[in-house]
């Protein structure tokens, strides 16, 4: 199922709104955390600072937007959370795919692979949030929702551009390289939203 389907089922009912808000608020949480753990305690740039502060701010910012909703959802329990295993099991496995692919395909190890890791991971989801926070906003839209991701999708273009500039110089073969981890990431994708298409129903 496309989540073009999914997302009108879901905005259509408080309850699995307000936990649809609270799992993208987990995921980009853990991107953030992911991010923040793979700094160099002494080279890390800028740009990972900046975006590492810059998902924190988006799973807060979705977290507030769960208050116009009506239905609370204190923490990333289970029981506020749509799909819980699958979506922190995307995220995770991602990063070991990625990382298989990086020691065995590149012989990386180290620095150099935790690095390479956030670089391919974090390009991989950025390609996705291009995808789906336009996807989300036009269903939220088609119903006048005065719930809205504009700010995110905005920050989450620039970070895409971030991304690809940081793959230039890390490697001539950064396409072949990132196209790999976009390949893993649908893989992953396609079976979270069929997990939302069961749980939605």
């Amino acid at each position: 199922m496309e989540l073009t389907t999914i997302l009108p089922k879901i905005i259509a009912k408080n309850r699995l709104h307000a936990r649809w808000l609270n799992t993208l608020s987990l995921m980009e949480n853990t991107g953030a955390r992911k991010i923040s753990a793979g700094e160099d305690p002494v080279n890390v740039t800028y740009i990972v600072i900046k975006h590492a502060a810059e998902e924190h701010r988006h799973a807060f910012y979705l977290k507030r937007q769960i208050e116009k909703t009506g239905i609370e959802c204190p923490t990333y329990a289970p029981e506020f959370l749509l799909a819980p295993a699958e979506s922190k099991y995307y995220l995770n496995q991602l990063d070991i795919d990625v990382c298989r692919y990086l020691k065995y395909g590149m012989n990386l190890t180290g620095r150099e692979l935790r690095f390479a890791a956030y670089l391919l991971v974090t390009y991989a989801i950025e390609v996705r949030a291009d995808e789906l926070y336009p996807i989300y906003q036009n269903a939220l839209d088609d119903v006048q929702s005065k719930v809205n991701v504009k700010s995110i999708i905005l920050e989450e273009e620039g970070h895409l551009e971030e991304m690809m500039n940081q793959l230039k110089q890390f490697s001539p073969d950064w396409e072949v390289h990132a196209q790999k981890a976009v390949e893993m990431e649908s893989a992953l994708f396609a079976k979270w939203v069929d997990n939302l298409a069961v749980e939605v129903g």
